[in-house]
């Protein structure tokens, strides 16, 4: 990538790995700031606005939220469109939704509680455990998404096995001859299950080649840097142009926004309507500190109503 990307993190984070893994792949440099695995988050919040979830990846004044936009900057950035989400269709595209989506959670719930509380013990000790489950469970209020009971999550996790077993005892990829945007989203929720305590079916051997073999992209070139570091970034740089905007939007270039995701971490973020494509969303946010940001969300899956801008 011509610019390197800041990507706002923390370790066991399963988006997150997602967009680590492409990095790997395309063998990019990229710069970590890690962050707490829950809000505030005050080496990004700034930035963003105070979008709820994590990854959020950063290149000067514009900031990317949702690790589908991430995907695409490194799609586009590295010249390796198919790791462009956006350009995933047919059955490939129903297991990535399924896996980032039932999946994700289920991967989670599928697991043991003892193993479960376990696993978080380990990753952030007593307290921080306790702050994790206070903090994720209400992440759902005011979402799209239900939480399932644990035999459901099994159920769920059980059907993506044995699809992936299938589709990979003809294909090295989920996407054909070459790793695809849809490998890395369904990569990211049994990374998740392994993580949280899980296991592997013992006849998912095609399962199993795969997910080595992604493992194997490691991360790129990682290097640390400090909030400092990413707050000047954005104090020294300029949002880059604009794309065109839908002539069909309802919604006025110059408008009050507030977006916000449908399915569960409903916090809203506010600003001006910078542009909106068919896949994005860019607010433009005036800010005291870094001057004008433009921060990009999805299109599909949030939710978009006029507000009174939030000064900052």
């Amino acid at each position: 990538m011509s610019e390197s990307m800041i990507l706002h993190h923390y370790e066991s984070s399963p988006f997150a790995e997602k967009i680590r893994l492409m990095f790997g792949y395309t063998n990019s440099s990229w710069h970590s700031l890690l962050s707490p695995a829950w809000p505030p988050r005050p080496n990004v919040d700034p930035l963003s606005g105070g979008y709820r979830r994590i990854p959020i990846a950063q290149q000067g004044a514009d900031i990317f939220c949702d690790s589908a936009l991430i995907a695409q900057e490194i799609a586009v950035a590295t010249n390796q469109p198919t790791l462009d989400p956006y350009k995933v269709d047919g059955a490939t595209l129903e297991l990535m939704q399924e896996a980032q989506g039932d999946g994700f959670f289920a991967a989670i719930t599928s697991v043991s509680a003892p193993k479960l509380l376990g696993t978080m013990i380990m990753n952030f000790g007593p307290v921080g455990t306790y702050r994790f489950i206070k903090d994720r469970s209400g992440i759902l209020d005011g979402g799209t998404t239900a939480a399932k009971p644990a035999k459901d999550a099994r159920n769920i996790m059980s059907g993506i096995f044995d699809t992936l077993e299938q589709i990979l005892g003809d294909s090295e990829w989920l996407g054909g001859s070459v790793p695809s945007a849809a490998d890395f989203a369904v990569y990211h929720p049994l990374w998740l299950h392994l993580n949280c305590g899980g296991k592997f079916p013992s006849a998912a051997k095609n399962v199993l080649r795969w997910y080595e073999a992604v493992s194997a992209f490691g991360q790129g070139q990682r290097t640390e840097i400090t909030q400092g570091d990413a707050f000047a970034s954005a104090k020294s740089g300029e949002p880059r142009p604009l794309p065109a905007s839908d002539s069909s939007s309802e919604f006025e270039i110059g408008q009050s926004l507030e977006i916000q995701p449908e399915d569960y971490g409903v916090v809203p973020v506010t600003g001006l309507l910078a542009a909106i494509t068919a896949e994005r969303v860019i607010l433009k946010r005036e800010t005291r500190d870094f001057g004008t940001l433009h921060v990009h969300f999805p299109r599909a899956a949030y939710a978009l109503k006029s507000a009174a801008l939030d000064s900052h």
